[in-house]
């Protein structure tokens, strides 16, 4: 069995037009998704990353505060699920909560392994 990562971009401007009882069910369908991964062994693990950060960029390693790039682009976070293959972990992605968003995305990628130079 493989391990994919599912990022989660976008649909914030969405969710801060929530009111606080609208976000609380947006919170119990995000658990009840990962919920349902993690009851058939899929899931991999996974966070919620903070929509403030650095980036360290180039040969000078210039650090800058960030990320500030649009909405639609910002990574909001990220699980790993196990699938035997791309298909399978799309068809796991399909349930997101986030896709109930018009500007919400999922990638699916694929995670690799690392081999000695």
């Amino acid at each position: 069995m493989k391990e994919y990562l599912l990022i989660f971009r976008g649909g914030d401007t969405e969710r801060k037009q929530l009111s606080p009882e609208q976000l609380q069910e947006e919170m119990k369908s995000w658990q009840d998704w990962i919920g349902g991964i993690a009851q058939t062994g899929k899931f991999g693990g996974g966070h919620p990353l903070a929509p403030v950060g650095k980036v360290l960029s180039g040969v000078a390693k210039k650090l800058t505060d960030g990320p500030f790039i649009e909405g639609k682009e910002i990574v909001g976070g990220y699980i790993v699920v196990k699938a035997d293959s791309i298909e399978e972990a799309t068809t796991v992605a399909e349930g997101c909560p986030n896709l109930n968003t018009e500007s919400g995305t999922v990638e699916i990628r694929e995670i690799g392994t690392m081999t000695a130079m």
